[in-house]
């Protein structure tokens, strides 16, 4: 059987940023073809999705907020990346509508989905998908890069070449300087360091980051003690220049957090995040040997150092947080085919085969 007949329809919500840029990549993809784009800004419906997209071509495909249209194409998949959980109602009664008509969901957006048995994750969050994948017998799969595949498929990967696992880490070493996303409020960058972020609040950082801690304390067999955290900021004697404006001397201008899985009193399961506004903010801090990268850091038997980068080699200029952001929906994409074969419900990167991106090589 060829690449082309086992062809995947494929209906994808959300053209921002990731979604611009899986759009691209998909009408060229021998194994997908694109039946239909949803969107929820208004400006956007009835355009071309080419022009959305500013991909330079018409595609002859109509943006669309007609869920029920979507439906009716009775796609393989909706790939969806919507808007973060802050949003979570939208998403959840965008993604149940689909699920209830028997069509499997792949989204980027409520990462806390990444381990729906997590405690935090509230009822209301995780029944409706539960009902509506039992309704419509089918599945629904969360990804993302942290939380998702950085610290969920790359170190329980790793860790299944060791005999034992002493410590596990998996770090976000990033330079947030052309990042326009909510900083300010959510971990304090940009702001003078007695003011709270968000973050700081150990519940909410666990909620929001923390998923792939109990999920990894899971494969390995053992119930944590407790999960933890730390918060640290570090202030700019300077003024520095982001994406998103100056900041003072004197403010937040790199944050360090962990999220620790404690078992038998030790932290063994540690996720740590380092992100600075310029690489030589916070100079003590953890760095790679590269900038702009994701570190698993397995001490064990064996003990195993991997270091990741995203990169852009085309030319286009577009810097290392958007190849992430690309790898991020690619992930979610080249997950339906196996999201397809599974049985309905809910699905995490412990239910997937090996995804090798069939129809990349080409």
């Amino acid at each position: 059987m060829t690449v082309d007949s086992q062809k995947k329809r494929i209906v994808i919500w959300g053209t921002g940023f990731v979604g611009k840029m899986v759009i691209a990549e998909i009408v060229k993809h021998p194994l997908f073809e694109l039946v239909g784009v949803g969107v929820s800004n208004p400006d956007k419906v009835g355009r071309d999705v080419g022009e959305v997209c500013g991909l330079g071509t018409t595609l002859g495909l109509t943006a669309t907020d007609d869920v029920d249209a979507l439906i009716a194409l009775k796609p393989d998949a909706l790939v969806h990346y919507g808007p973060t959980a802050a949003h979570a109602d939208d998403n959840i009664s965008l993604i149940t509508r689909f699920l209830r008509a028997g069509i499997d969901v792949c989204s980027t957006a409520m990462t806390p989905w990444v381990w729906p048995t997590m405690h935090l994750n509230p009822p209301n969050w995780i029944e409706p998908i539960t009902e509506a994948c039992e309704l419509g017998e089918s599945s629904c799969f969360t990804t993302g890069i942290d939380p998702g595949f950085a610290n969920d498929l790359f170190p329980m990967t790793l860790m299944g070449l060791c005999s034992e696992v002493r410590t596990v880490r998996a770090s976000e070493l990033l330079d947030y300087t052309n990042y326009t996303g909510d900083y300010e409020r959510e971990m304090g960058i940009g702001r003078p360091p007695e003011k709270k972020a968000m973050l700081e609040n150990t519940d909410v950082l666990v909620f929001a980051w923390g998923g792939t801690v109990p999920m990894i304390a899971h494969a390995a067999g053992i119930m944590l003690d407790e999960i933890t955290t730390t918060y640290e900021k570090w202030v700019t004697p300077t003024e520095r220049k982001s994406a998103k404006g100056v900041i003072p001397a004197g403010h937040v201008a790199a944050v360090r957090f962990t999220i620790n899985g404690v078992y038998q009193g030790e932290t063994r399961i540690q996720l740590e995040h380092v992100n600075r506004i310029g690489d030589d903010a916070a100079p003590d801090w953890p760095t790679g040997n590269q900038n702009d990268v994701y570190l698993v850091d397995i001490e064990g038997t064996p003990s195993i150092f991997q270091e990741t980068a995203f990169r852009f080699t085309d030319g286009s200029g577009r810097d290392a947080a958007a190849a992430g952001c690309l790898a991020t929906g690619l992930r979610a994409l080249n997950a339906v085919p196996a999201v397809n074969e599974l049985s309905p419900g809910w699905v995490t990167a412990l239910d997937l085969p090996l995804v090798p991106g069939a129809g990349t090589i080409r």
